[in-house]
């Protein structure tokens, strides 16, 4: 990489910045430079150092070694609020909304406007209400509870308090992982504007595609170091993945030839609280079926209904021999399992172990008189971390140290150990590298084609349901379309779908 030097037109700048974790090298020798109007990506699988080179600028995490330079002046954050009132801003791919408190309230949290000590709540609101039409998402009331939105909808708000602030350098980790498609097309239009401003952005994705048509340049880190970097026209896709993974990476939605057994799961006319409104759907043995849809068309409240989390209130869910509504523990015991989309607060618990997370929910046949044998579950859980190639250091490991990749492959080994024979995937490749990516998909083959297991791939990631699935229904304001065959679709007939352009059969 050609020498940095500091100056107005190179907005922030690294220089050799290093951090260690103990013996761990998280980065090492860190040259990047970004600037007004410029969208620069940066690339690489979990634990390649993003994060924590992103934590180093944003204020939350010091460098060992190594410096930084804004507008060609030192620049040394205190803290998170300090890089804020700096003018860096970073909206963090794991959610860090206060679910209590309203969106406004949020978006201003730890930097409230105030008049001789009072909350100026209707500036508050106003302002609100302006970053959020800015995202072409006026649909979210300012007033409205954190806890009350989806995951999607909640992204946008972390989304809009980047907005907030008098921000220079805009840092989006992971922006798009719970969107669809429709709202990552907004978010791009926005970064168009924001560019047109000089803003400098940082962009973090594993959306290797997404990096191609919005970036500038990028720089890719592995193993803690620059693997590479560049101008994004002038590289290929081919290109970016090596630089990441060290290596081609073959197959990345393997789908082996695959023949549809018996109905494991059929559904009628399913309708729930406020969504579904009607989905009906045969899901077979040996199948993948994909469901599509925006941010907000019910498809994970029919499987949260299917699973027993949300309550029916008319239609038919048959499972097996088994007919009609059931908890989550009875679903279970039927053989269905469910990964949610929320991985941090409902798809582990990553304040406890590997092993604790895998045989809490079944602890039968682990001691005798009811009692539990650690050794006997440190076993199992050994046993299922290497069948699905958890990199961890073993299971007394905590689940919040494990990347992304594989705490996902943590929380579908829990359901194989549940032995399910239906499995439930809610957007089972959010915010992780493309690495991990293509070991799930290769699990999911596996699970259909091997071992005969019916899974209900849930994803806002098209080219990932058309890679992956043998059938895809959209679903589109509650009501579930019919079932097609995946060589019969593209992503634009998906998308018209989904936004009711097409006529349902």
């Amino acid at each position: 990489m050609a020498e940095l030097e500091s100056s107005d037109s190179q907005r922030l700048c690294f220089h050799s910045v290093s951090k260690r974790f103990g013996p761990t090298v998280a980065l090492e020798d860190i040259d990047l430079s970004v600037s007004p109007g410029q969208v620069h990506a940066l690339i690489g699988e979990n634990g390649a150092g993003k994060s924590t080179l992103m934590n180093i600028l944003s204020g939350s995490m010091k460098a060992d070694s190594g410096s930084m330079t804004f507008h060609g002046r030192p620049y040394h954050p205190a803290n998170p609020l300090d890089a804020q009132r700096s003018g860096v801003t970073m909206v963090h791919q794991e959610l860090a909304l206060i679910p209590h408190l309203s969106v406004a309230e949020n978006l201003f949290l730890g930097d409230e406007p105030t008049c001789w000590g009072l909350l100026r709540r209707k500036s508050m609101k106003e302002r609100t209400r302006q970053a959020l039409q800015e995202l072409e998402h006026s649909d979210i009331p300012p007033t409205a509870k954190v806890a009350s939105l989806s995951v999607g909808a909640q992204q946008i708000v972390e989304i809009a308090r980047g907005l907030i602030a008098d921000t220079k350098v805009l840092i989006l980790d992971e922006p798009t992982s719970s969107l669809p498609q429709d709202d990552v097309r907004k978010l791009f239009r926005l970064i168009e504007r924001l560019k047109n401003r000089g803003l400098a952005i940082l962009y973090i994705s594993h959306f290797l595609e997404e990096v191609q048509e919005i970036a500038d340049c990028f720089t890719v880190l592995r193993d803690g170091r620059v693997a590479g970097n560049g101008e994004i026209a002038s590289t290929s896709l081919d290109t970016l993945i090596r630089l990441m993974v060290g290596r081609d990476i073959e197959d990345m939605f393997p789908k082996s030839h695959r023949e549809p057994g018996e109905t494991l799961v059929e559904v009628s006319k399913l309708e729930g609280d406020t969504f579904p409104c009607d989905a009906s759907f045969v899901l077979r043995r040996g199948e993948v079926l994909g469901i599509a849809g925006l941010m907000g068309s019910g498809r994970t409240e029919m499987i949260r209904a299917i699973f027993g989390l949300d309550k029916v209130r008319n239609g038919e869910i048959k499972v097996g021999v088994f007919s009609g509504a059931a908890t989550p523990q009875k679903r279970l015991s039927q053989g269905v399992g469910l990964l949610s989309e929320d991985r941090k607060d409902e798809g582990i618990a990553t304040g406890l172990s590997l092993t604790d997370n895998l045989v809490l929910s079944k602890l039968d046949g682990l001691g005798p008189f009811g009692l539990i044998s650690p050794r006997k579950a440190n076993a199992i859980a050994s046993k299922w971390l290497k069948k699905l190639s958890v990199r961890c250091r073993g299971p007394f490991q905590k689940a919040s140290e494990l990347s992304g990749g594989n705490q996902q492959k943590l929380a579908i080994a829990r359901l194989l150990y549940h032995d399910v024979e239906v499995l439930l995937l809610d957007e089972p490749t959010r915010g992780i590298d493309v690495a991990s990516k293509a070991e799930i998909y290769h699990m999911i083959d596996e699970l259909a084609t091997v071992q005969g297991k019916a899974i209900l791939l849930i994803s806002s990631y098209l080219p990932e349901l058309l890679g992956v699935a043998d059938r895809i229904a959209v679903m589109s304001r509650g009501i579930l379309g019919p079932g097609h065959a995946v060589e019969d679709l593209s992503e634009n007939s998906i998308m018209l779908e989904c936004t009711g352009q097409t006529i349902r059969e």
